[in-house]
């Protein structure tokens, strides 16, 4: 007998209890946060930072974004990546809105590399938010990797018009690398959603 799915619900917000319990008040911490480097983290210091919005343009104050990526060499913290072991990098974070003034996810992370050759370094991100079924999956590109970019085939397989809604605007703030990425979750602006 083949096992199937379990059908889906609403995810929120009881969901985040647990995951970001700081956005609830609770006086518990999170198994994962946004500071994603440590001291002995090799690469480019950057900092995510961006907002989830609703159709209507405003702040949503309870999602939570979750985000997994390579280290600056390209290689994930996952014993499936053969290129050999990546201890010092674990590649994923978590962040509530509710956790910030302005409603922001902000991470303290490295710049990836790329994953393999014709790839642009990139950023995989979840979702969670009320009212959604199931979360939700996108991707951060840099807006200083123009030619990477144009022949990644995940970012080319997305219509030309829509690619901006997945570029991550660089700016500097005190000498520090910020891109900065929000989320759209309907509306003129729609982020790109991708089905896993």
């Amino acid at each position: 007998m083949a096992l199937k799915q379990t059908p889906s619900q609403t995810v929120g917000p009881y969901f985040a209890y647990g995951l970001t319990p700081e956005q609830y008040g609770y006086p518990l911490k999170s198994i994962a946060g946004a500071e994603m480097r440590g001291p002995d983290t090799e690469g480019e210091a950057v900092r995510i930072e961006g907002q989830v919005l609703d159709g209507e343009g405003a702040c949503v104050n309870d999602a939570m974004i979750e985000l997994w990526q390579a280290d600056a060499h390209g290689r994930y913290a996952h014993p499936a990546d053969p290129r050999s072991s990546n201890a010092g990098f674990a590649g994923f974070g978590r962040c509530g809105t509710g956790t910030d003034p302005e409603n922001r996810f902000v991470f303290e992370t490295v710049k990836p590399g790329a994953i393999a050759d014709g790839h642009a370094p990139h950023i995989n991100v979840i979702v969670f938010m009320r009212g959604l079924l199931t979360h939700a999956y996108t991707r951060i590109y840099f807006a200083d990797e123009a030619e990477r970019n144009a022949a990644d085939p995940v970012l080319s397989a997305v219509p030309a018009e829509r690619r901006d809604t997945l570029i991550a605007a660089r700016t500097e703030d005190s000498g520090q690398a910020v891109y900065r990425f929000d989320i759209h979750m309907q509306g003129e602006n729609e982020t790109v959603f991708f089905d896993v």
